[in-house]
């Protein structure tokens, strides 16, 4: 009992954690850098920080640990898998045009792509998700999938889903730090400069901080085994085929 009370007390500061995260990197891109358009301009490119830490940290970080609420215990398995399945599929669209309005203004600026660190970790973290979604619909949602292939890919899914995390957190501080200091220069583009301090560069600091500790948090639960869903007759002992009922 002690152990699903504090199971629901951490789930509940990762989804308030999660939507501090996304309040404010909407409000820092919204209210400092101007606002959202699609137009090849600036505003533009503010699409990328709002959807990266949505879909890439957030809506990731809550489809990853869906598994684990115990509410869910005892219950058939696959309406969480294919929430788990849709969760991830939502987070992998919101990065992709994340990833398309930053490629697209660097293109319409005649700016170079991907010479950052930043843009290293990022791009390395997305293709990496989107592999692993597609290999692990492929092996743990399709009817043909056998069970000894299920068996092999559950513990480098699990490893991998977790490693996206971190590089996608990486990848997110890196960029909110590089965004801060080419936008932050003092008085030759009217701002206040990153080493003072100025209100924008405390609000990008804390959305780093946030992010970090969404990500904390998130990584708790997955590592916790008594939070794991117990599966007295687990999957691979006896292969259901989608959508075909399953008792657990």
């Amino acid at each position: 009992m002690r152990s699903t009370v504090n199971f629901y007390l951490c789930y509940l500061l990762c989804l308030g954690l999660g939507l501090a995260c996304v309040v404010c990197v909407c409000v820092w891109n919204s209210q400092w850098r101007g606002g959202f358009a699609w137009d090849g301009s600036a505003l533009q490119f503010n699409w990328h920080p709002v959807l990266m830490v949505t879909g890439l940290v957030v809506v990731y970080g809550i489809g990853a640990v869906v598994y684990r609420i115990p509410l869910t215990w005892g219950q058939n398995k696959l309406p969480w898998k294919i929430l788990h399945a849709a969760l991830m599929l939502i987070a992998l669209l919101l990065s992709i045009v994340g990833l398309c309005a930053v490629f697209d203004f660097h293109n319409a600026k005649h700016m170079a792509n991907l010479y950052s660190i930043h843009s290293w970790i990022g791009i390395t973290a997305a293709a990496l998700f989107a592999l692993q979604w597609v290999v692990g619909v492929a092996g743990f949602l399709l009817p043909c999938s056998p069970v000894s292939l299920r068996k092999l890919m559950k513990p480098v899914h699990v490893w991998l889903g977790g490693s996206i995390l971190l590089l996608s957190i990486a990848a997110c501080i890196s960029g909110i730090n590089e965004k801060l200091i080419f936008s932050l220069k003092g008085s030759t583009n009217e701002t206040q400069p990153y080493s003072s301090l100025p209100p924008e560069a405390v609000l990008g600091n804390s959305l780093g901080v946030l992010i970090v500790a969404f990500g904390l948090v998130v990584l708790k639960i997955l590592s916790n085994y008594s939070w794991q869903r117990p599966d007295p007759r687990p999957e691979d002992v006896a292969y259901a085929p989608l959508f075909q009922e399953e008792n657990e």
